[in-house]
């Protein structure tokens, strides 16, 4: 039986992804005893996340400049077909994040103020004892690392390591939605580069990506985002997302000599009400566990960072209160609806349009659908584009619009 070691904490964060990471971060600035674990052993790796932000996040979520990697004002809509769309704004609209340099400052942000940091462990399992959770972390070379905490959040992504998937009685009526991605970190020349450069690029449309979009984001000067994504659809045969990026990035960068510096991939799974459990006793999920990754343009890091800042207060009061008699569901009882409430109305109403938009994107009859839609965007400013993309505000798309999005076309 493999050896083991304890620990003794008031939160236990597992993930330090953006979610689990920022809410440690915001946990022991307020003094709280926090640690934060994740199964990497370098926060580099596995850095998967187009991070593309509006530029008001970086203030709302107080990131500083050295988690950017680049920063954009126009957006580019490639397709369908050869079809090509561009919005420029005079200002800056965004910001393209250094997923890796996101979770480092994360990390180093909750050892400055106090918190404890340990990578290269796998969850295994969480279960209550009395009013403390007891988890077991697995070290690399096997040993058990026990973890005594008041709360554990799991902060594991899709995977709700230690959630598990809801019984069948709990699971929500609209089902999981599930997306697959993978993207390259590429090298290029400058020549190359500038030609992406100051702009979000998406190619939309069935000869792109079916069922899906692809993306090309500019990073540091030299170095480009190639990416594809598409929602998985068990009733269909899909081709291969390395073959999809391959061709991707011979069509965009035609002639280019480019080096691959990295690969990575991952699953997102969302429901479209956001209606699972986020708590099972002192056991609460955060960010991509409970569903905040939005599957219309494949956001995931600003609302994970949401979750993160409605869950960290009510911790906070949770702890304050743990010699009362309050419960540990009632502590946190308002979790649930005040997460909703900052995602907005909007959200279920563009989880069903991903849904019917790139699930139907496989044929020229959709694809027409969709191209349609697009060129009612002609006269939009840059900035209206932002606020349609980004806060989901379908209505100023006007009631040309509505017919798409409820399905009638």
């Amino acid at each position: 039986m493999p050896s083991e070691s304890s620990l003794h904490c008031q939160v236990l964060v597992v993930g330090a992804g953006p979610a689990g990471g920022d809410l440690a971060r915001r946990l022991a600035f307020q003094g709280v005893d926090v640690i934060l674990v994740d199964r990497l052993t370098d926060l580099n790796r596995s850095a998967f996340s187009s991070a593309a932000l509006p530029i008001a996040s970086m203030q709302v979520f107080g990131l500083p400049a050295e988690v950017v990697g680049s920063r954009w004002r126009q957006w580019q809509l490639i397709g369908p077909g050869s079809a090509t769309r561009s919005w420029a704004s005079p200002q800056p609209l965004g910001v393209v994040l250094d997923f890796g340099a996101l979770r480092r400052w994360q990390a180093d942000q909750c050892l400055r103020w106090g918190g404890r940091v340990a990578l290269g462990l796998q969850a295994c399992c969480s279960h209550q004892e009395g009013e403390r959770m007891v988890t077991l972390l697995r070290r690399a070379d096997g040993t058990l690392l026990r973890v005594s905490s008041d709360w554990t959040v799991d902060a594991s992504g899709q995977a709700r390591a230690l959630l598990g998937d809801p019984p069948p009685a709990q699971r929500p009526r609209d089902g999981l939605v599930r997306a697959a991605g993978l993207e390259w970190l590429l090298q290029v020349s400058l020549t190359c580069w500038e030609r992406w450069a100051d702009r979000l690029s998406f190619c939309l449309g069935s000869d792109w990506v079916p069922q899906g979009y692809g993306w090309i984001f500019p990073m540091q000067p030299g170095v480009l985002k190639l990416g594809v994504c598409r929602l998985v659809d068990p009733q269909r045969q899909q081709p291969p997302l390395g073959r999809l990026i391959t061709e991707l990035g011979r069509r965009l960068l035609p002639g280019e000599v480019f080096k691959v510096l990295d690969r990575h991939g991952g699953l997102v799974r969302s429901t479209i009400r956001r209606r699972e459990p986020h708590q099972r006793g002192r056991l609460v999920g955060l960010g991509d566990a409970v569903s905040t990754a939005n599957l219309l343009g494949g956001e995931g890091i600003r609302h994970a960072l949401t979750s993160s800042a409605v869950l960290a207060p009510l911790l906070q009061e949770a702890l304050a209160a743990s010699g009362a008699s309050t419960s540990a569901q009632q502590a946190l009882q308002d979790y649930a609806p005040q997460l909703r409430r900052a995602l907005g109305w909007r959200w279920s109403l563009s989880g069903r349009l991903a849904r019917r938009t790139w699930l139907g994107l496989h044929e020229a009859k959709a694809d027409g659908r969709l191209d349609q839609v697009l060129r009612g965007l002609d006269g939009c400013r840059a900035e209206d584009l932002s606020a349609l993309l980004f806060g989901y505000r379908f209505e100023r798309y006007g009631l040309r619009a509505m017919p798409y999005l409820l399905g009638w076309r």
